[in-house]
């Protein structure tokens, strides 16, 4: 008797926490699962190339430009479905190698590769930005297709992100008009034109042409990465029609796909946990959710952040749930069995130990909770950092240019008019303690405006005697400026010598005589400089 109770608890346990799924559903979330498992394998591999892509462009001298942005371009397409910040480092480079060439065909190249990346990682103005710098007229048949297909995806991502009754349909036709603009240029049969007509046909509603023209591109030869982008389209079409069955199959099949093939921007395993969930998959779904936080994290897609991190609560709570569930029900078995002392006893036991598990589950996912919670304030502090100082960096940049510009012209001009005396006092004229200045000014600002309260915050570790006193007109100076650059990351001595113009030594001493002033410890100063705040 004692046993027959306890099997009809782990039966009512089980039956709570596990969905009745299909036998197909089951086998291909064991694929997927296994996937998952060798992830790692398939990143290495992803990663050996990269390096062999890498030591390759290492190894061209510095004046063969062409093929310096043609092995650029190779690693962006190794990076641009990977990793966001390499690939955006790799488009830029081509441009700049684009601009040393003088090539507007190559420059307009670069700027696509640029916009696509920006697009993946949800930065819709900028992509936009650099979409509009670009004159199709001026383009080759092959880059038109590229540019209209790019400007395509552009607005149908604008009309997912926006999902508004007004823009949305706006957003659809116009990216329909883009479509065929770039129809007009596909004279042989490519992956690309034939996907694009397919999910043409779905946005506008044709679902059944749609669901066709997906069918024959997964009945061919396909890489895993178009495996899994038409796939993911297909189970779309499903979802549509309510066969959620199919579209669970579909996505799995495309969330294998991208690990086969290290694609870390991706929403099919994060489509697909969204399905497990509604099913009641709880345990299916989380495992899907949290691979898809570590796609998007690795990744840097922000829009994908967003998306993953706002149903992972959803799924924890509803776990939650679940075990409270599980509570209640093995104390009505309790109940039920109450005219039998033994079994009662053993219930009992069985219920303690379930409120022990349920108060461990409650403690971790609090501490899950306080951890995820800290790691979206540090992503959101990087992404404003780096959007602040990558505007900082191409506002200076370009005003050095434009002043090494004039300088140019005016010597060449100069020297022309064989005005050497001239020539002489324009280059003895430049101020370098100026020019420098003007660069610690410029990153003062920047980086007050990101920590406007640092200043303060740096001045409560010392008594009040011994803290920092700026002068008038004066952001920061020298014993701020080194804490600046080591809250920001930058905590190598030689690194921070470079960037400061001192010697190593120099800035040693720095920092030892502020820490020695400071009310806490040596040790501890850094590691409270690195807990003040950004806005």
């Amino acid at each position: 008797m004692k046993c027959f109770i306890c099997l009809l608890g782990v039966l009512a346990i089980s039956l709570t926490l596990f969905a009745n799924n299909s036998p197909a559903i089951d086998s291909g979330l064991i694929e997927l699962k296994k996937a998952i498992a060798n992830a790692p394998r398939y990143d290495a591999k992803r990663i050996d190339q990269i390096e062999q892509a890498r030591h390759k462009l290492e190894r061209l001298p510095s004046s063969a430009i062409t093929k310096r942005f043609q092995q650029c371009e190779e690693l962006y397409e190794l990076f641009k479905v990977f990793q966001y910040d390499s690939a955006f480092q790799y488009a830029r480079r081509m441009e700049v190698l684009a601009l040393q060439l003088n090539d507007s065909s190559a420059l307009a190249q670069a700027n696509l590769k640029m916009a696509f990346v920006l697009l993946s990682s949800g930065m819709f103005k900028e992509a936009g930005d650099r979409l509009d710098k670009i004159v199709p007229a001026t383009l080759q048949d092959a880059g038109k297709l590229e540019y209209y297909f790019t400007r395509g995806r552009y607005y149908y991502d604008l009309a997912d992100y926006s999902a508004d009754s007004y823009y949305e349909p706006q957003y659809i036709r116009q990216a329909a008009s883009c479509i065929d603009s770039a129809l007009a240029f596909c004279s042989k049969p490519e992956f690309r034109c034939a996907y694009y007509q397919g999910l043409k046909l779905r946005k506008e509603g044709n679902l059944d042409a749609a669901l066709q023209a997906f069918k024959r591109l997964l009945d061919g030869q396909l890489t895993n990465h178009q495996v899994a982008i038409v796939a993911s389209s297909l189970s779309a079409v499903y979802i549509q029609r309510k066969d959620m069955e199919t579209a669970i199959n579909l996505l799995i099949q495309a969330a294998i796909a991208d690990i086969h093939s290290s694609t870390k921007e991706t929403t099919a395993i994060f489509s697909l946990s969204e399905l497990l969930f509604a099913a009641g998959d709880l345990k299916n779904a989380s495992m899907c959710i949290e691979y898809a936080i570590d796609d998007a994290k690795f990744y840097g897609a922000r829009q994908r952040k967003v998306q993953v991190s706002s149903i992972l609560p959803i799924i924890e709570s509803e776990k939650v749930n679940m075990v409270e569930e599980q509570k209640m029900k093995l104390i009505i078995y309790a109940l039920i069995a109450t005219f039998l002392l033994l079994a009662l006893i053993v219930l009992a036991v069985i219920i303690f130990q379930q409120n022990k598990k349920l108060e461990r589950v409650k403690s971790q996912l609090l501490i899950a909770s306080v951890d995820q919670k800290n790691i979206n304030n540090q992503l959101l502090e990087a992404n404003k950092i780096k959007e602040e100082y990558i505007g900082y960096c191409f506002h200076t940049n370009s005003a050095y240019i434009h002043k090494i510009e004039k300088m140019k012209k005016q010597l060449e001009q100069k020297l022309l008019d064989k005005k050497t005396s001239e020539a002489t006092f324009l280059v003895q004229n430049i101020n370098i303690k100026q020019e420098r200045d003007e660069l610690f000014q410029h990153f003062d600002r920047i980086f007050l405006k990101i920590f406007p309260h640092f200043v303060k915050d740096f001045n409560a570790l010392f008594r009040e005697e011994d803290q920092v006193r700026l002068k008038d007109n004066e952001l920061l100076n020298t014993d701020l400026r080194i804490f600046a650059l080591i809250r920001l990351g930058i905590d190598d001595n030689e690194k921070i010598a470079q960037i400061l113009e001192y010697s190593v030594n120099t800035i040693y001493t720095y920092k030892t005589k502020i820490k020695n002033k400071s009310m806490v410890s040596n040790d501890e100063f850094e590691e409270r400089i690195m807990t003040i705040k950004a806005t």
